[in-house]
């Protein structure tokens, strides 16, 4: 009677596994690595008001949407998950020195992609939407700007026009990426709205649709 048992429990645990593993093949993102840059950290706040710092909004965003993306199957790797930079005392140029590493990591861990996360700010505080820039360095950011761009006007999310980049990071690296500027620090409704998790969740859900629907056109590129 006991080994009927065992066997039962052995079968019924083969099949759950593999269910998982059915299951988890199904998920739109499954395979994929996806680097999330939140940028500055550490000594560099980045923009400012008041006391919110866009170093702090740009790392709560990028941990929404890690989790969202890993609902999704990808696997996920941040640049940092607290508040520091990464260079080095050694480093002559600390920013490039942080820079580097940054491009060294997304490397290093054969990223299909990446995700820099910022914040914008203007003097005109009317100025306010997300804004999506990218390098022409790969023929893909393009796309990945467009995919992402897309979904965010298809869910009704403030969003400016695409634009090109040629800050160093992006112009020194050629794995498929772009720079997401999730708002205007310096607008009072964004700045409102980034400080709130139903609004990171929503905002992080709609970047994901729009990375699904770039692997889906890119796959057929």
């Amino acid at each position: 009677m006991e080994i009927k048992k065992y066997r039962l429990f052995i079968c019924m645990l083969f099949c759950i596994i593999t269910m998982t593993v059915v299951n988890a093949q199904k998920l739109p993102l499954s395979n994929k690595i996806i680097f999330v840059d939140p940028g500055h950290g550490g000594r560099d706040p980045g923009t400012r008001y008041g006391r919110i710092l866009e170093k702090d909004l740009n790392l709560e965003i990028s941990k929404v949407l890690k989790q969202e993306l890993e609902r999704n199957g990808a696997k996920v790797i941040l640049a940092r998950e607290s508040d520091i930079d990464l260079s080095k005392e050694t480093d002559y140029h600390k920013k490039h020195g942080d820079l580097n590493r940054r491009i060294d990591m997304l490397e290093k861990n054969k990223s299909d992609l990446y995700l820099s996360i910022h914040l914008n700010w203007y003097n005109d505080y009317y100025y306010g939407g997300a804004e999506v820039l990218y390098n022409k360095i790969n023929s893909k950011n393009k796309l990945l700007a467009e995919s992402i761009t897309n979904s965010l006007e298809e869910n009704k999310i403030k969003t400016r026009e695409i634009r090109t980049t040629n800050l160093y990071l992006y112009r020194n690296t050629k794995v498929p990426g772009i720079l997401l500027e999730c708002g205007f620090l310096s607008n009072s409704n964004d700045r409102y709205l980034l400080q709130t998790l139903n609004y990171q969740e929503k905002f992080s859900k709609v970047i994901v649709e729009g990375l699904i629907d770039y692997f889906v056109k890119e796959s057929k590129t």
